[in-house]
C-alpha cells in the first residue's frame, strides 16, 4: 500500500513530468492553447506511452544498453501509426494543428530515457502503477494548461463562447504558453516544497 502511495505523489505531485522535470513541454507551449488541442495531445501521449513502455518492458536486458534504447523507439514508432490514424478519426482539427509536435510524442523523454533510468527498474506491477500516475500527472496539467489558455486568449471553453470580457490574445501564442507555463512551475515547486517541509516537520 506504502508503494501505491508513494507512486501516487511521485507521478502527480512529487515529480511531476512536466512541472518538475521540465519533460515534454514543446506541444504544451506551441500546442496546449485550447481544451480540444489538450485532449488531442493526451490521448496521444497516453496511447503511444503506456503501450510503447509495456511492450518495451519485455526487451531482454541482455541486449546492450544503445541497442535497447534504439528498440524502444522503434517500438514508439510503430505504435505511432495507429493511434495517429484513429487520432486522424477523432480529431481531424486538431491534427492540423499540432503537426510535427505529434510525432514528437512517440519518442518522448518518457519513454526514450526514464524507461531505463525508473520504470524498467521496477517490478512489473508497480510499473505499471507507477507509469499510470505519471501519465495522469501529465494529462492533469495539460488539461488545465489547454482550459486556461482558451478561456483567457479566446473567450472560449470547448469552442463555445464563455461569459469573460477582456481576453489577453497572448496566452494562445508560444509566448505566452511558455509564460504560463513557467508561472505554473513556480507555483508547483513552492507548494511542493511547503508539502515537503509539512511532512519534514510531523515526522521530527
Amino acid at each position: 500500500m506504502n508503494k501505491r502511495k508513494n507512486s501516487v505523489f511521485d507521478g502527480i505531485l512529487g515529480d511531476n513530468i512536466i512541472l518538475s522535470s521540465l519533460m515534454v513541454i514543446s506541444p504544451i507551449i506551441i500546442c496546449g492553447d485550447s481544451v480540444k488541442n489538450a485532449l488531442s495531445l493526451i490521448y496521444a501521449f497516453n496511447s503511444m506511452t503506456f503501450i510503447s513502455l509495456i511492450i518495451g518492458s519485455f526487451v531482454p536486458k541482455k541486449i546492450p544498453y544503445t541497442i535497447r534504447i534504439i528498440i524502444y523507439a522503434i517500438i514508439s514508432s510503430l505504435v505511432f501509426i495507429p493511434v495517429r490514424w484513429f487520432a486522424v478519426e477523432f480529431y481531424p482539427d486538431s491534427i492540423q494543428r499540432i503537426g510535427i509536435y505529434y510525432p514528437l510524442l512517440a519518442v518522448n523523454s518518457l519513454i526514450v530515457l526514464q524507461s531505463e533510468a525508473k520504470f524498467y527498474r521496477m517490478k512489473k506491477g508497480r510499473m505499471i502503477i507507477s507509469l499510470v500516475f505519471y501519465i495522469i500527472g501529465f494529462d492533469l496539467v495539460m488539461l488545465f494548461t489547454g482550459a486556461v489558455r482558451e478561456f483567457f486568449a479566446y473567450g472560449t471553453i470547448l469552442s463555445k463562447v464563455a461569459d469573460i470580457n477582456t481576453t489577453v490574445s497572448g496566452l494562445g501564442m508560444p509566448f505566452g504558453g511558455f509564460i504560463f507555463l513557467g508561472l505554473m512551475c513556480g507555483v508547483y515547486r513552492k507548494i511542493r516544497s511547503s508539502v515537503r517541509s509539512t511532512k519534514a516537520e510531523s515526522e521530527e
